[in-house]
């Protein structure tokens, strides 16, 4: 009997062990995020933990390297729905044994672009020589820069494709010494090449994703690596992509405050109003007024501006101005002696100098 126990524990043990083998690695877990996160949260959560567990900003820790593989494990399984899929159904060794995973992604490759973060260490000079690189603006919506937004661009891109023949290529000068004769000599330069295979240039269609992080502002940049101009004996130049706002009816911004104004009717401005503005993720911001509110008075609503960019939970200030809409119809007599009865004004009117002091 004893035997017969310790029998069955041991199929259990193996059955747990199989499991745990199988399961692999946990891609959410080292992501960050839940089960039914969207694409856009695991790009998120991607783009966030590379820039933290690269290993050039993480030199003393020995195991940076294997965390930052096991990230790009994570993000190529986790941002591809069939393998997602087949690993929530059977975990990392089915995607394995079908050689589904290609390994380690660099979270700085050229598809998402590497947002201007160079980390120290192991740099290297090269000579090769190098394509142009490629400047451009990308108009985005003041909604995607409160939200933050993946937005795809498709690129028509020349790439090298090999050709019939033969060319000269990685051209260089070399100073040669010619003889003129006893004692004497000449340096000469003169240009050398080698025979490559040829090449010819093909445009390819090709999506590039640019990510829009809530508080990014107007110049601020995104490169593509390898994205630029083509180099026949080199290396491409990369894209840039530059931040533009485009404008929006509603608010204007100003660093993280965000500025709007409302029209109301002269009587709202006399006895108050109740209103509701839609921000730009489209949540409410109540307004009410319980006093009289003249042409040009302005409210601050803190907390409602942009998102600040370091620090995504700071928020700049919404300033809202009103404007007076004041009725068109004529008054009649009697109507006018009513409004002068409750307003109760004198008519002591002024005449200065308004644009003094501007």
């Amino acid at each position: 009997m004893m035997n017969q126990n310790l029998f069955t524990t041991l199929i259990l043990f193996n059955l747990v062990l199989a499991t745990l083998v199988l399961a692999g690695r946990d891609f959410y877990r080292i992501l960050d995020v839940s089960k039914s996160a969207s694409l856009h949260e695991i790009k998120k959560a991607y783009r966030r933990l590379a820039k933290e567990l690269h290993p050039d900003k993480n030199q003393d820790d020995p195991s940076a390297s294997q965390k930052f593989q096991d990230l790009g494990a994570a993000y190529e399984v986790l941002s591809d729905e069939e393998k997602r899929k087949k690993y929530d159904r059977c975990g990392e060794d089915c995607l394995q044994r079908d050689g589904m995973m290609d390994g380690g992604m660099d979270p700085f490759a050229s598809f998402f672009g590497d947002f201007g973060f160079h980390f120290g260490g192991n740099e290297q000079k090269h000579e090769t020589p190098k394509g142009a690189d490629l400047v451009m603006d990308i108009f985005v919506t003041l909604e995607d820069l409160y939200t933050g937004n993946f937005i795809e661009i498709t690129r028509n891109k020349p790439v090298m494709k090999a050709a019939k023949g033969t060319r000269k290529c990685n051209c260089r000068q070399e100073m040669t010494t010619r003889n003129l004769g006893p004692g004497r000599f000449q340096m000469v330069q003169q240009t050398v090449c080698d025979e490559c295979p040829n090449v010819k240039l093909v445009n390819e269609e090709r999506i590039l994703e640019l990510e829009v992080e809530a508080g990014m502002v107007d110049g601020q940049e995104t490169r593509f690596t390898a994205e630029g101009e083509p180099h026949l004996d080199g290396d491409p130049g990369d894209l840039v992509m530059k931040i533009k706002t485009q404008p929006h009816p509603v608010f204007e911004r100003r660093g993280d405050d965000l500025y709007t104004n409302v029209t109301i009717s002269l009587q709202d401005a006399l006895t108050g109003f109740t209103m509701d503005i839609t921000h730009l993720d489209n949540h409410r911001v109540s307004i009410t007024r319980d006093k009289i509110t003249w042409p040009g008075a302005r409210i601050r609503k803190k907390g409602e501006g942009m998102p600040n960019y370091e620090n995504n939970n700071l928020h700049g200030i919404l300033y809202i101005t009103f404007d007076v809409e004041f009725p068109k119809q004529e008054l009649t007599e009697e109507d006018k002696e009513v409004i002068k009865k409750i307003l109760n004004q004198s008519s002591n009117n002024k005449v200065y100098n308004g644009l003094r002091g501007y």
